[in-house]
């Protein structure tokens, strides 16, 4: 293997361990050079993978471009997945955007006259798992080759405004970083094809730009929507009196803010994102869909309206009178219901008597079911609302009386107006459903339904054929020709987003994973898609459970009992020939402190004995029956730092080792890793020499040698992107830093190969890199992938000697080992 030189590398890779800071956008491309290097100095690089799909449940689409002459021709922009292209109604598509340095999108425009298309990298949504871009590409030619435009520190971006009159004319509506301040947001112009750009709207670094849209007849006059919104590893808030709508009559040179307390348009520290849709045949009528965190009014948020029975609403900020004054038959039924989950033991009787001496509080209840889950749906905001001018922007009146609960409390997801072409009055708006209006926003009717996915980002109306649209959602793309009464699906590009993978020891193996809101599926390792299936009517896959997939555990005794489950630690073992399922979750006493989990809440069967089950909340947690029940074995392994609204202080990552039952590592969300060497009973901090703060995106205890233990951190939730690989030969004591030239990509997980202690696997945000030195160096090994695709987990199957790949974006790859294991055997 060629030599690497490190020395210039290295100077990008050096970071204060005291203060996390983001990293700049022109290391990052700087960065892409050494990717480059370690591609071309690869020597494993000849085996290629293969992906097994799945395709059936897509992938989260952030934007569609339909061309309006031939509408059976369009690109479909997927949030981790690329640019894809169709010339057949979707009924098969290309990737065209798979040889750049990002397959993150925010937004796609595209020139029909000239054929040329722009991307803008960087998905705008701003959940966890949407991940900063590079800024803008351009290709003439469909994809085959891509010019890179610049704004490097965009990071996400909302909106690319193409000039109908001049091709060289565009604008971008740029958020800026998700996790940290930068003043590279807002509005961005280029007059000369993107070599140059300027930066005419600018409000405070927290601000920046997700929409914008343009007067078809008088193109010199552009709306922008500025959004303010801060997010932490810890909390997020979606609005601020910084966010509003601005207007241009200058072509984007300068702006003025519209949406002023005088205008109709709701102002002040409750406005959230905004999303903009101005009418082509008469652009004085602009909509304007407003993410609106302003609470609700006390007589409007939702108690129960059944007298009949309570629900969680009902408990919140009772005083000890209230609280006794509760009806006995109603709070008896509350208590049993299995839906609610509180612990069988209690009966209504036995808490008010808990209530009324001080052993509980009033708010017990309240305290014990309100958790990050409930709090996407109980938070009482006002949420989404749409507002119209007839004036160009100089008034606005809210079209709706009625609530619309359309967003939930997480609008800053969705926040999209769509607007017919040819009908002012027939409006779309996205969200958690997506629902038509035929008469201008003053009711709604909803239009996802059977074959449709929910949570909606985009809508396609075309205005010479009244009925037919294209949308996108976490699921995917559909079609309809009779305005959303019948859907059809277009979903044959495999761009699942996997959180995390697991294989079992079936002929053939099998593959399971949970996938970013699309449930957990297993499929045959043997997998090749095609569209059989249809005639045969069984897809090679099978959904085992849905909500956001997460971690997988197979029992390999008999390859059929399986732990897997969603968000937040919703687990469940099921047992996938009797179809016998049971839930799996600590259970605590009302009263006692509320457990936190993280959002892919860690669990681990162990291979020494798999009636033992591990699962980690913010403490520790075993089973030695399968997970029938789970006791904690200890008090907080994080540093219980302070809390926001979005949880944080968890364990991300446990590994037991393959050498010795019961040495244990995990890790957490907020930096720490601890060692237990007697099952779970003590744990001892090992991290005190790594650097501070990042999250632990893996803890991996060898198989080869008892004491050693690898770790990966990711800065992600910091927007630094620094690739971070350590390995410690004394169980933790120490740490030594390996892979040192991996570029600046944040790394999400390290694996060990099944045969040689010296061969390495990591997978970062960018792609999938391997050591054949035990870490000294790194290469490349992406033949068969996309240039740079989010690999989120890495799993060895022994006994095929094969690796799989769980990326975010593009479903499942495998691949042999033999060729990386033939260059280790000694020469004759």
């Amino acid at each position: 293997m060629k030599s690497i030189t490190l020395s210039i590398f290295l100077l990008f890779t050096m970071v204060s361990y005291s203060q996390i800071k983001p990293t700049l956008g022109a290391d990052r491309l700087k960065s892409n050079d050494q990717k480059l290097l370690l591609k071309a100095n690869s020597t494993i690089n000849t085996s290629a993978f293969r992906n097994i799909g799945p395709s059936i449940m897509s992938g989260r689409v952030v934007d569609i471009e339909v061309n309006p002459t031939e509408p059976t021709e369009f690109y479909v922009a997927y949030a981790s997945g690329g640019v894809w292209h169709t010339v057949n109604n979707g009924q098969s598509f290309i990737p065209i955007f798979d040889s750049t340095t990002s397959l993150i999108v925010g937004d796609i425009a595209v020139n029909w006259k000239n054929r040329i298309i722009w991307v803008g990298t960087g998905e705008v949504n701003s959940s966890r798992s949407s991940y900063a871009g590079i800024g803008v590409f351009k290709s003439d030619n469909n994809g085959k080759t891509w010019d890179y435009l610049g704004l490097p520190e965009s990071h996400h971006i909302g909106k690319i405004l193409l000039s109908p009159n001049d091709p060289n004319t565009a604008w971008v509506a740029a958020l800026g970083h998700l996790y940290s301040e930068n003043k590279d947001r807002g509005i961005y112009k280029t007059i000369d094809g993107g070599k140059t750009w300027k930066h005419t709207l600018y409000i405070d670094a927290n601000t920046g730009g997700v929409d914008i849209d343009i007067d078809a007849k008088n193109t010199t006059t552009l709306y922008a929507a500025m959004w303010y919104k801060t997010r932490s590893a810890s909390n997020f808030v979606e609005a601020g009196k910084t966010s509003g709508i601005y207007k241009s009559t200058n072509g984007g040179d300068s702006w003025t803010l519209i949406s002023t307390a005088s205008s109709g348009f709701p102002n002040g520290e409750g406005v959230g994102r905004i999303g903009l849709a101005v009418f082509p045949e008469n652009p004085s009528i602009v909509y304007a869909i407003v993410d609106n965190n302003f609470h609700q009014a006390d007589t409007a948020i939702k108690k129960s309206t059944d007298t009949s029975r309570y629900v969680l609403q009902d408990f919140k900020n009772l005083n000890t009178d209230q609280f006794l004054a509760l009806d006995d038959r109603k709070l008896s039924a509350f208590i049993k219901s299995p839906r609610n989950g509180l612990p069988t033991k209690y009966t209504a009787t036995g808490i008010k008597e808990d209530v009324k001496s001080g052993k509980l509080t009033a708010s017990c209840i309240w305290d014990y079911l309100y958790d990050a889950n409930t709090a996407l749906f109980e938070t009482p905001i006002i949420g989404a609302e749409l507002y119209r001018s007839e004036d160009g922007g100089a008034s606005w009146k809210k079209t709706h009386d009625k609530p619309i609960n359309l967003y939930s409390t997480y609008g800053y997801y969705f926040g999209k107006v769509f607007i017919s072409p040819t009908n002012s009055n027939k409006v779309v708006i996205t969200g958690v459903g997506i629902l038509l209006s035929t008469d201008g926003g003053k009711t709604f009717k909803e239009i996802g339904k059977e074959n449709v996915h929910s949570d909606f980002h985009y809508a396609w109306m075309n205005g010479s054929k009244d009925g037919h649209m294209i949308i996108g959602n976490d699921g995917g793309c559909n079609i309809s020709y009779d305005n959303g009464e019948h859907w059809f699906k277009a979903n044959t590009p495999a761009v699942g987003q996997f959180y995390n993978i697991a294989v079992d020891m079936a002929k053939p193996y099998n593959v399971y994973g949970g996938l970013q809101d699309n449930g957990t599926w297993l499929g045959a390792s043997t997998t090749k898609e095609n569209y059989d299936w249809y005639d045969g009517g069984q897809n090679p896959y099978t959904m085992i459970n849905g909500g956001d997939g997460m971690q997988v555990q197979v029992d390999w005794r008999d390859n059929k009992t399986v732990y897997s489950g969603s968000q937040f630690g919703v687990y469940s073992r099921q047992n996938l020939q009797t179809k016998e399922r049971k839930s799996i979750r600590p259970s605590r006493d009302l009263g006692e402190a509320a457990l936190r989990y993280n959002w892919q809440t860690p669990i681990l069967l162990s291979r020494h004995n798999q009636d033992v089950f591990y699962y980690g909340s913010n403490k520790f947690h075993r089973s030695m029956n399968k997970g029938d029940s789970l006791v904690a074995l200890t008090a907080d392994l994080t540093t219980n730092p302070s809390q926001g609204d979005v949880p944080f202080g968890t364990l991300t990552t446990m590994s037991e080792s393959p050498l010795h039952f019961g040495l244990i590592y995990v890790g957490t969300d907020d930096g720490n890793i601890q060692v237990s060497k007697d099952g779970g009973y003590n744990f001892t901090i090992v991290n005190q020499k790594l650097p501070k703060g990042l999250y632990v995106s893996r803890v991996v205890a060898s198989a080869f040698s008892e004491s050693r233990v690898y770790a990966t951190l990711n800065g992600y939730r910091n927007d630094h992107f620094n690739a971070y690989v350590f390995v410690s030969e004394d169980y933790g004591t120490t740490w030594k830093q390996i892979m040192k030239d991996l570029p600046l990509e944040a790394v999400n997980v390290i694996t060990e190969d099944n045969s040689s202690s010296q061969v390495l696997y990591v997978g970062t945000d960018a792609g999938l890199y391997v050591s054949i030195d035990g870490g000294a160096s790194s290469m490349l090994w992406n033949k068969g992938l996309p240039n740079s695709v989010p690999i989120h987990d890495i799993v060895i199957q022994a006994r095929e000697n094969e690796i799989v790949l769980g990326t975010h974006g593009r479903s499942i790859y495998i691949s042999k080992l033999d060729d990386i294991h033939k260059q280790l055997q000694p020469k004759k």
